[in-house]
């Protein structure tokens, strides 16, 4: 968070980063013999973990969600390349059907996922600490 109470800078740089985990791995994501779904797993576990870093602090406006799920798109096309249909043209995936390759696990489902994990242990911390008290 900066100055002026805004997160957007830290989003912006948590996707510039993101971008470098991606070409820092591109020879596997455009490798014809790694599979979709090791595909899906490898940008689960290394893209968006950089991106999401820190995640549970931030307060998802709708400019920054529109912006989070612009680049997990954007990655999902460049893993998956073009699709060929039966008539032999060339298009890319559309956002529906990137959607269930990633079976709806988009990028705001795991952010509020990892927020509501962190209000839980928080909670459970807090409660611990309550008994504390009450035991000593």
């Amino acid at each position: 968070m900066n100055g002026d109470n805004s997160i957007e800078k830290d989003i912006q740089n948590r996707l510039t980063l993101g971008n470098k985990a991606y070409y820092a791995n591109q020879f596997l994501f455009k490798s014809r013999v790694v599979s979709k779904k090791l595909k899906i797993k490898l940008y689960w576990s290394i893209i968006r973990p950089v991106v999401t870093y820190a995640c549970e602090t931030w307060g998802l406006k709708e400019t920054i969600k529109t912006k989070l799920i612009a680049f997990e798109r954007k990655v999902l096309r460049k893993i998956f390349g073009p699709k060929k249909d039966r008539d032999s043209t060339w298009r890319i995936e559309t956002n529906d059907e990137l959607d269930k390759l990633i079976r709806h696990k988009n990028i705001i489902n795991y952010i509020k996922h990892k927020g509501q994990v962190g209000l839980a242990i928080y909670i459970e911390w807090q409660k611990r600490e309550c008994l504390k008290k009450y035991v000593n």
